[in-house]
Protein backbone atom coordinates (compact mmCIF):
# COMPACT_ATOMS: atom_id res chain seq x y z
CA UNK A 1 0.00 0.00 0.00
CA UNK A 2 0.93 2.97 -0.89
CA UNK A 3 1.81 6.04 1.24
CA UNK A 4 -1.79 8.17 -0.74
CA UNK A 5 -3.59 4.87 0.16
CA UNK A 6 -2.64 5.15 3.72
CA UNK A 7 -3.58 8.64 3.99
CA UNK A 8 -6.74 7.90 2.37
CA UNK A 9 -7.76 5.16 4.50
CA UNK A 10 -6.71 7.02 7.78
CA UNK A 11 -8.72 10.32 6.62
CA UNK A 12 -11.57 8.41 5.88
CA UNK A 13 -10.86 6.75 9.53
CA UNK A 14 -10.80 9.85 11.21
CA UNK A 15 -14.15 11.48 10.19
CA UNK A 16 -16.03 8.10 10.76
CA UNK A 17 -16.87 8.43 14.47
CA UNK A 18 -16.77 11.84 14.57
CA UNK A 19 -19.60 11.63 11.43
CA UNK A 20 -21.36 9.06 13.89
CA UNK A 21 -21.52 11.22 17.13
CA UNK A 22 -22.62 14.51 15.45
CA UNK A 23 -25.26 11.92 13.70
CA UNK A 24 -26.58 10.29 17.14
CA UNK A 25 -26.33 14.03 18.86
CA UNK A 26 -28.48 15.50 15.46
CA UNK A 27 -31.01 12.81 16.32
CA UNK A 28 -30.85 13.83 20.01
CA UNK A 29 -31.10 17.43 19.15
CA UNK A 30 -33.97 16.60 17.10
CA UNK A 31 -36.19 14.51 20.16
CA UNK A 32 -35.43 17.63 22.23
CA UNK A 33 -36.79 20.09 19.89
CA UNK A 34 -40.38 18.44 19.88
CA UNK A 35 -40.50 17.83 23.58
CA UNK A 36 -38.50 20.80 25.47
CA UNK A 37 -37.48 24.31 24.18
CA UNK A 38 -34.07 23.52 23.25
CA UNK A 39 -33.36 24.08 19.89
CA UNK A 40 -29.88 23.40 18.52
CA UNK A 41 -30.74 21.20 15.37
CA UNK A 42 -30.05 24.14 13.11
CA UNK A 43 -26.49 24.23 14.70
CA UNK A 44 -26.16 20.31 15.11
CA UNK A 45 -27.68 20.02 11.86
CA UNK A 46 -24.93 22.31 10.39
CA UNK A 47 -21.97 20.37 12.12
CA UNK A 48 -23.34 17.05 11.25
CA UNK A 49 -23.63 18.22 7.06
CA UNK A 50 -20.24 18.95 6.85
CA UNK A 51 -18.99 15.68 8.84
CA UNK A 52 -20.99 14.10 6.71
CA UNK A 53 -19.83 15.50 2.79
CA UNK A 54 -16.28 15.07 4.46
CA UNK A 55 -17.24 11.54 4.75
CA UNK A 56 -18.51 11.04 1.22
CA UNK A 57 -15.49 13.15 -0.33
CA UNK A 58 -13.04 10.69 1.57
CA UNK A 59 -15.30 7.51 1.02
CA UNK A 60 -14.51 8.24 -2.57
CA UNK A 61 -11.19 9.30 -2.62
CA UNK A 62 -10.18 5.94 -0.65
CA UNK A 63 -12.40 3.78 -2.99
CA UNK A 64 -10.47 5.05 -5.89
CA UNK A 65 -7.07 4.59 -4.45
CA UNK A 66 -7.87 1.15 -3.05
CA UNK A 67 -9.74 -0.42 -5.81
CA UNK A 68 -12.54 -1.86 -3.30
CA UNK A 69 -14.86 -4.12 -4.58
CA UNK A 70 -18.60 -2.31 -5.28
CA UNK A 71 -19.94 -4.17 -2.32
CA UNK A 72 -17.25 -3.02 -0.04
CA UNK A 73 -17.51 0.53 -1.28
CA UNK A 74 -21.26 0.50 -0.70
CA UNK A 75 -20.84 -1.09 2.90
CA UNK A 76 -18.90 2.08 3.85
CA UNK A 77 -21.05 4.00 2.51
CA UNK A 78 -24.49 2.85 3.68
CA UNK A 79 -22.48 2.71 7.45
CA UNK A 80 -22.16 6.53 6.98
CA UNK A 81 -26.19 6.52 6.71
CA UNK A 82 -26.57 4.60 9.74
CA UNK A 83 -26.88 6.05 13.12
CA UNK A 84 -23.83 4.28 14.44
CA UNK A 85 -22.11 3.40 11.54
CA UNK A 86 -19.48 5.37 11.31
CA UNK A 87 -18.49 3.23 14.54
CA UNK A 88 -18.08 -0.21 12.42
CA UNK A 89 -16.35 1.58 10.03
CA UNK A 90 -13.75 3.30 11.74
CA UNK A 91 -13.00 -0.64 13.47
CA UNK A 92 -13.15 -2.18 9.81
CA UNK A 93 -10.95 0.64 8.41
CA UNK A 94 -8.67 -0.03 10.93
CA UNK A 95 -8.36 -3.63 10.91
CA UNK A 96 -8.01 -3.02 7.03
CA UNK A 97 -5.31 -0.62 7.83
CA UNK A 98 -3.41 -2.93 10.11
CA UNK A 99 -3.92 -5.90 7.54
CA UNK A 100 -1.78 -3.78 4.81
CA UNK A 101 0.98 -2.90 7.21
CA UNK A 102 1.20 -6.71 7.99
CA UNK A 103 1.07 -7.51 4.45
CA UNK A 104 3.56 -5.09 3.56
CA UNK A 105 6.09 -6.15 6.23
CA UNK A 106 5.58 -9.88 5.17
CA UNK A 107 6.40 -8.69 1.47
CA UNK A 108 9.42 -6.49 1.96
CA UNK A 109 10.67 -9.56 4.66
CA UNK A 110 10.57 -11.86 1.78
CA UNK A 111 8.04 -14.10 3.77
CA UNK A 112 5.06 -14.13 0.69
CA UNK A 113 5.87 -13.46 -2.70
CA UNK A 114 4.77 -9.79 -3.89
Amino acid sequence: MDIKTATALRRLRLVSAPEAVSFLLLLVCSVLKRTTDFNAVPVMGAIHGVLFILYVIFWADAWNRTKWAPKTAALYFVLSVLPTGGFFAERKLKREAEDAVIASRARREGVVAS
